[in-house]
């Protein structure tokens, strides 16, 4: 499986952005994806993750009720609502993959994740 992000840019505080990931395969479903962000000079951080069957997601605590993932298997692409966009929000956001995993399991570490991809830039204004 090979990721590409897109849907990133540049936005007012208040405003909303969608990202998208899609990818490439034909086991997409057999894949938990997460939602990461980084800034420079900072750790690449956790923002959301969905399960294979996308039943269940978990946000990082500053984006829940904001921040909305899904999944669409039929187009082997995964998104990120992103919704009352604040400043602090501004980052490369980068999807990631993970083959198998327990359902009731969440992933929130960089390292649980086996596939990147080259990641999309988002910018919010204040």
């Amino acid at each position: 499986v090979q990721l590409g992000e897109s849907g990133g840019g540049l936005v007012q505080a208040g405003g909303s952005l969608r990202l998208a990931c899609a990818a490439s395969g034909r086991t997409f479903s057999n894949y938990a994806m997460g939602w990461f962000r980084q800034v420079p000079g900072k750790e690449r951080e956790f923002v959301a993750t969905i399960s294979r069957s996308g039943g269940n997601t978990y946000y990082e605590d500053s984006v829940r009720g904001r921040f909305t993932i899904s999944r669409d298997d039929a187009k082997n692409t995964v998104y990120l609502q992103m919704n009352s966009l604040k400043p602090e929000d501004t980052a490369v956001y980068y999807c990631a993959a993970r083959p198998s995993g327990g359902e009731g399991s969440y992933y929130l570490l960089p390292y649980e994740y086996s596939l990147w991809g080259q990641g999309t830039q988002v910018t919010v204004s204040s």
